[in-house]
């Protein structure tokens, strides 16, 4: 009889726990820092994840999860200079990187020469 009622009272109490917890998806996050890169020139014209056709001059993003049509502010944090642009693209596939820009993006954060840029990624809007 005791040996039920331990158990039953640890369910209970798990139930309460479970309840009391909120998950975290990443567009609940209002930002996220890390390592941005941006597209090969080979890939323009090229289809997205999206449907949409890759144009590099374009200020658009590959994204792991963010729903696609969601803007999103990017910081360069090396000279602070900012970009908004809209997710249509799946990645990035690179480990570390969190964000694929386009090289029209990538050239307003002043990342070209280097390649990949440390940055700050600030959820604007989400895809409607």
């Amino acid at each position: 009889m005791k040996l039920s009622q331990n158990i039953s009272f640890i369910c209970v109490c798990l139930i309460i726990i479970s309840f009391s917890c909120k998950s975290v998806s990443t567009s609940k996050l209002s930002s996220q820092t890390g390592i941005a890169s941006f597209y090969s020139n080979k890939f323009n014209g090229n289809k997205t994840a999206s449907g949409e056709i890759y144009r590099k001059s374009r200020l658009t993003a590959a994204h792991k999860t963010l729903p696609f049509g969601t803007q999103v502010k990017v910081t360069n944090l090396t000279n602070n200079l900012s970009v908004t642009v809209r997710i249509n693209d799946r990645g990035p596939f690179a480990k570390g990187r969190i964000i694929d820009l386009s090289r029209g993006a990538a050239k307003k954060l002043g990342m070209i020469k280097q390649g990949v840029a440390r940055v700050k990624i600030e959820y604007k809007k989400a895809a409607s």
